[in-house]
């Protein structure tokens, strides 16, 4: 009685567990098929469906006549499906033939199983369609859009490149990724149990929207000009590089940024030095296309030597330091503390006033009205004309200024700092504070981008930069144009000079760190007309060999590029009365 009633009662522990388990099996089904019915049957439909995308056209950049500087070109994407290839060496064999791949890497592409294995982009439409004619099960030819740059190696550190997913990787094709990208399609295929695509069903396509084109201030022509200038003088002076910036001072408008030597859009990954890059390493290889890539406009710094003065003096005039009737005494040098700082002209210039300082570049006569201004002035109107903050030009990788901190400033550092040394700003926070002391006193924004377009080319926006008035006085101002014509048709900036145009400037010769290299950089600041600015031009020359002072080899480029670019923009030359005439 006893071993039957313990065996009921195993029987019914057993039928209890059971049954709960019965039970919890039917609930944990009853929930699946109520409460997450949707997301299995998501599951199960993913199962059977193959997903390809379909990339967007890049939105096109076009200059400010609406040129196009860089479109789009129609390529293939060549893939492989696994459980759709029924003669897998014969597609090995043809791919790698049509593509110019090594057989063994197709090989192992072709037999991966997977639900779609990709063989190579940016293929040729060419090939594309030759590898889709021979209709080969399994392999896929889908149309796809790869950067083109028509124009090659203009402006290439500007517009910059995009990368194999076509999106933006250096210069305005990053900065404008969210406006040029686009939104990429898709194309949705049934396939059977074993991933076979179902003849007879229709595939589902969700087609891709294209992204809004954009169009800058840059000027093709100027652009082009401008680089051929800039070759020229690297070719004639044997310099590493040179820059040439010219922009509205009135509205910040960039219409040329030139760094040459440039390089191949269409082909960005191949040094312009000529370099073989296989007797390179991989850090080594990076390191050059970093190099090569780079804009020194906007990415490094410099010593701006004399054409500093420009600013020195608005902040000496701005303060009440120096009327333009001073008069200074130059033997060719300022001791300063216990250092004897030199000026350009060994013998001096004797007693000159501050008009014939400037015009002079006389190195001891801004020394004075550093040392007038003092420290603390002279750092407060670097704050007010911008030099510590950015220019916050629309191009990525802006470089600050390398500036002393206030308290580290001596008199030494103060009196060669008022004639452009031991402090460092771009090329483009240089272009951008003079433009703001010569235009009246408002701080404006450098910047290439103009518009969003459609399709059409109608404008979708139009883009906004900031502004800030009262940098320094009108006055202050058109003093300061005065003085700058007067350093061009008087002074150091004479070879700037056009007959029939009022131009003002400055000249400067730089030494690079360190300087026991003996490296300079020439250049020169200039614009035009003087009394009322419409366009300002920059020049740097990095390392001329010879002769390598601004106002001989960097003066005279800008002339030339000023004498064609300012009747192309109708900028019209001033009448004049011959000798004859008046006689």
């Amino acid at each position: 009685m006893k071993n039957k009633t313990y065996n009921k009662r195993k029987v019914l522990i057993v039928f209890v567990c059971a049954s709960a388990i019965l039970l919890a099996l039917i609930g944990r089904l009853a929930y699946l098929m109520i409460f997450d019915a949707e997301y299995y049957q998501k599951k199960a439909e993913s199962l059977h469906e193959r997903e390809r995308d379909i990339k967007a056209a890049r939105g096109e950049i076009v200059d400010r006549n609406k040129t196009v500087l860089a479109t789009n070109k129609t390529v293939c994407t060549i893939s492989v499906i696994h459980n759709q290839i029924e003669d897998p060496e014969l597609i090995i064999q043809t791919l790698a033939k049509e593509l110019e791949l090594d057989e063994a890497a197709v090989r192992k592409r072709v037999e991966k199983v997977s639900s779609i294995e990709r063989i190579k982009t940016n293929v040729e439409k060419e090939i594309g369609d030759r590898i889709r004619n021979y209709n080969l099960a399994g392999v896929k030819v889908d149309e796809d859009f790869k950067r083109y740059y028509p124009h090659n190696e203009l402006a290439s550190k500007v517009l910059g490149f995009t990368g194999g997913d076509n999106q933006g990787i250096i210069g305005l094709e990053v900065k404008y990724e969210d406006y040029l990208k686009g939104i990429n399609g898709t194309i949705l295929t049934t396939t059977d149990a074993r991933g076979v695509e179902l003849e007879g069903v229709a595939e589902d396509r969700m087609e891709p929207v294209a992204g809004q084109s954009l169009q800058i201030s840059l000027d093709y022509n100027i652009q082009s000009f401008c680089e051929q200038a800039a070759l020229k003088s690297m070719e004639e002076k044997q310099a590493d590089a040179v820059s040439i910036l010219l922009m509205n001072p009135q509205n910040g408008e960039i219409l040329a940024m030139v760094n040459v030597p440039e390089f191949n859009l269409n082909e960005p990954y191949i040094l312009n030095t000529g370099t073989d890059a296989d007797t390179l390493t991989d850090e080594q290889l990076q390191d050059q296309l970093n190099q090569m890539w780079r804009n020194g406009c906007i990415n490094d710094t410099y010593e701006p030597g004399s054409t500093f003065k420009i600013i020195t003096t608005s902040a000496a005039l701005e303060e009440g330091v120096v009327k333009l009737d001073d008069t200074f005494s130059c033997p060719g040098y300022r001791v300063v503390e216990d250092r004897k700082i030199r000026c350009h002209k060994v013998g001096g210039h004797g007693s000159e006033t501050f008009v014939q300082g400037i015009q002079n570049s006389c190195n001891p006569v801004f020394i004075d009205i550093g040392l007038r201004l003092g420290a603390d002035r002279f750092y407060d109107y670097f704050d007010q004309f911008g030099l510590f903050g950015l220019t916050n030009v629309d191009l990525p990788g802006e470089a600050g200024t390398i500036m002393h901190k206030k308290e580290d400033i001596g008199l030494v550092e103060l009196a060669t700092m008022s004639f452009g040394q031991s402090f460092q700003i771009t090329p483009i926070q240089m272009a951008t504070t003079v433009s703001s002391l010569i235009n009246g006193g408002k701080r404006i924004t450098p910047h290439l981008g103009m518009a969003v377009l459609d399709k059409e080319g109608n404008v979708v926006e139009e883009l906004k930069y900031k502004e800030k008035d009262g940098i320094v006085s009108e006055e202050t101002s058109a003093t300061m144009r005065m003085l700058l014509e007067g350093v061009i048709s008087e002074g150091t900036g004479k070879n700037a000079y056009i007959e029939g145009y009022s131009i003002g400037g400055k000249t400067a010769t730089s030494q690079t760190l360190p300087r026991s290299a003996n490296k300079y950089i020439s250049s020169f600041i200039g614009f035009a007309p003087a009394d009322n600015p419409q366009v300002l031009g920059m020049i740097a020359i990095h390392n001329p060999q010879g002769v390598y002072y601004g106002g001989t080899i960097a003066a005279p480029v800008m002339r030339n590029i000023f004498d064609n670019v300012l009747p192309y923009l109708g900028i019209e030359k001033s009448e004049t009365v011959s000798d004859e005439e008046q006689q």
